[in-house]
């Protein structure tokens, strides 16, 4: 029955490939995306599951309004966004994390207005309000690392992961905001109707998450 199915909202690219790799090595296979063409849904009603991908920053929104049971997201998504949803697990891939960076020669005058370049303004603006800080958020959504480079502004608010980046452009990290990394999260009235199904696939990712990290 289709009505049975878990349908279950990925995100597109490399974190979402890595993700589905692990729904597939837990028993949660589905060939049809693995040949996808122009499909943009693929079932296996074997395991009764259903995927699409989905733009990383929309897997809370489809997972939020029902369109999907379940869905990977980022934490910083999960943060910045704050979905009405069930957190159920840490997959434990895409690891990264949350930081302040600016050029490195930079010194913070605390009389002045701090310019805070980001994708991220409700965590920018959380963190700097925790701190009694006066600040002038400039969203982008693009080349964060050009921001302080050009002078539009003091530091950015955005995810590392290796650094590297920052490097290349004279830029270091100040301070670290928090710890990213995907997690699986469930609408909440179709946790209540599909419980068990989900709590499978849950047991399932935890036991395989848990067989990496020995």
């Amino acid at each position: 029955m289709k009505n049975d199915m878990i349908n279950i909202a990925l995100p597109k690219g490399r974190l979402g490939d890595n993700v589905y790799e692990m729904f597939s090595r837990a028993g949660w296979r589905c060939p049809e995306i693995e040949n996808p063409g122009r499909r943009l849904t693929f079932e296996n009603p074997e395991t009764g599951v259903r995927y699409f991908w989905v733009k990383p920053s929309d897997v809370a929104i489809y997972v939020e309004k029902g369109a999907a049971d379940i869905g990977v997201a980022g934490k910083d998504i999960l943060l910045e966004y704050s979905p009405d949803v069930y957190e159920l697990l840490d997959t434990g891939l895409g690891r990264c994390r949350m930081a302040v960076a600016a050029p490195k020669n930079f010194r913070e005058d605390l009389k002045k207005t701090l310019r805070v370049a980001t994708k991220f303004p409700n965590i920018a603006k959380r963190h700097y309000s925790s701190l009694g800080r006066d600040i002038d958020i400039i969203k982008l959504n693009g080349s964060i690392e050009l921001a302080p480079i050009l002078g539009l502004s003091d530091v950015i608010v955005d995810i590392v992961e290796t650094g590297a980046t920052l490097r290349q452009n004279d830029l270091e990290v100040f301070d670290t905001l928090f710890e990213i990394s995907a997690r699986l999260i469930a609408n909440k009235s179709g946790y209540r109707f599909k419980r068990e199904k989900i709590n499978m696939i849950k047991s399932s990712l935890s036991a395989l998450k848990g067989e990496n990290n020995d």
